[in-house]
C-alpha cells in the first residue's frame, strides 16, 4: 500500500496516552481514542473537568504534557491541520461589527468552501437567511451561534472539532446540530463535540469520552 493510501485509511484524529497538566496538576488523562471517518465522538463531563483543554491541546493551542496525537495519519503540526480541521468554540470567533455574510466571505477568503457550499446556503440550512446582513452585534446569543454554526456548511474539513455547541440554543437550533453532524457524518466526515448535557445529543450510535473531575 503507498504512503498515500495508508493515510486515506488512517483514522481521522488519534489520540494516545494523551495527558495535560497545569502547574504540575493533572487536568485530564492519559487518554486514547481515535476517530475514523463517519464517526462521531462525544466528550462528556463536568464544567471544570478538561473538556474545553481537551479541544485547544487537539487544536495544537496548548501543548500536551504528554502523549501523542495523529491527524490523517500525520503527527499533529498545523500543517496537518490545515484543511482537515473545522474547530468551533464557545466563543462565535466572528467580528461583532460585521454581518453573518461578510463574516462568513471572509472565513471562505482564508480557507476555502466545501464543494457544493456558498454562504447563502449555508446561512439558510442554519434558518439564519433573514440575518444575513444584519451586524453580528445586533443578534441575540443564539443568533450569534448560529452563525458561527453556518461556517460547518461552508468551510472545508473532515475533522470538525466543537466545543460545547449546543451552548444558547433552543430546541429548534440543538436539533440543527445534530443535523448538521449527522450531514457531516454521511459524507464521510468525523466529529468529536464536548457537552456536559448529552441528553441533548440524539445520535444512539456515537461513541462516549467521560472526563472526570481531577482529584
Amino acid at each position: 500500500m503507498s504512503t498515500d493510501a495508508a493515510r486515506n485509511d488512517a483514522a481521522l484524529l488519534c489520540v494516545r496516552a494523551l495527558a495535560f497538566a497545569r502547574n504540575d496538576e493533572p487536568v485530564f488523562g492519559p487518554l486514547d481514542f481515535t476517530l475514523e471517518r463517519g464517526e462521531t465522538l462525544l466528550v462528556e463531563g463536568d464544567n471544570g473537568s478538561g473538556k474545553t483543554t481537551l479541544l485547544r491541546v487537539l487544536t495544537g493551542t496548548l501543548a500536551a504534557s504528554a502523549g501523542e496525537i495523529r491527524i490523517a495519519g500525520h503527527p499533529a503540526t498545523h500543517d496537518a491541520f490545515a484543511g482537515h480541521m473545522v474547530f468551533l468554540g464557545h466563543q462565535p470567533g466572528m467580528k461583532n461589527d460585521l454581518s453573518p455574510c461578510e463574516n462568513l466571505a471572509c472565513l471562505a477568503g482564508l480557507f476555502g468552501t466545501r464543494d457544493g457550499a456558498d454562504i447563502d446556503s449555508a446561512l439558510r440550512e442554519v434558518d439564519l437567511a433573514l440575518y444575513a446582513d444584519t451586524p453580528l452585534r445586533l443578534l441575540s446569543a443564539g443568533q450569534k451561534k448560529r452563525a458561527a454554526l453556518a461556517r460547518l456548511a461552508l468551510l472545508p474539513g473532515e475533522l470538525w472539532l466543537l466545543d460545547e455547541p449546543y451552548a444558547n440554543l433552543d430546541r429548534h437550533g440543538i436539533g440543527l446540530v445534530n443535523a448538521l453532524v449527522a450531514a457531516h457524518a454521511a459524507r464521510g466526515g468525523a466529529t468529536l463535540l464536548t457537552s456536559h448535557g448529552a441528553v441533548r445529543f440524539a445520535d444512539p450510535h456515537a461513541r462516549h469520552v467521560r472526563l472526570a473531575l481531577a482529584a
